[in-house]
Parts: C-alpha cells; sequence; structure tokens
C-alpha cells in the first residue's frame, strides 16, 4: 500500500499520533520539504531517536520496522511525504496508538 501524504504547516497543531505498525514496516520517503520522523520507547513513553528527512539532505528515505512506536512531524510548510507499507491497509487500534 502507498499513500502520498501532505504533512502541511510547520506552525499547525496537525498531529500525527504515536502509532506502531505490528504486522507490517514502513518506509517513509520525504518527497518535498522538511519532516523529522520520531521512535519511542515503549515502556518509558520517551522520544529516543530522531532523524530528519528531506530530498536534499542526508536522509531521504527510512524504513520504519514494524511493531516500532513512532510519529511525524512536519518542520516546512507544504512537505509532502510517501509512505509505503509492505502489506494491506489495517486501521490502528487503541493498543496500537501510544498513550503518554
Amino acid at each position: 500500500m502507498w499513500n502520498p501524504f501532505l504533512c502541511g504547516d510547520a506552525n499547525e497543531k496537525s498531529v500525527v499520533p504515536i502509532h506502531r505498525h505490528q504486522k507490517t514496516s514502513e518506509t517513509v520517503v520525504c518527497l518535498r520539504g522538511r519532516v523529522v520522523e520520531e521512535y519511542y520507547d515503549e515502556q518509558e513513553r520517551i522520544c529516543i531517536e530522531t532523524i530528519e528527512l528531506t530530498p536534499n539532505g542526508l536522509t531521504v528515505a527510512l524504513n520504519i520496522p514494524p511493531g516500532q512506536w513512532h510519529t511525524i512531524r512536519s518542520l516546512e510548510s507544504g512537505s509532502v511525504i510517501l509512505e509505503v507499507k509492505d502489506g494491506k491497509f489495517e486501521p490502528l487500534s487503541d493498543v496500537d496508538i501510544l498513550q503518554k
């Protein structure tokens, strides 16, 4: 499944909840602008790694393994990503959204 996604204005409060995909990995490619992918620890519920993605930067794409808690934030207005999962679309359930 592929899903082009407009991240929006960096100043807006458009929030992607911290979540995981238990059965599929997810590949994220930054097509325009700048975004940051954040990885979270399930036990401590804190951010343990941030990875900035930009089309002309050091990291353009990354693969998020199954079960990894993560979210994405826009760092520039009009940022666009492409996300690809290696399986069919499955809506997130409550157990796949990390409550802080």
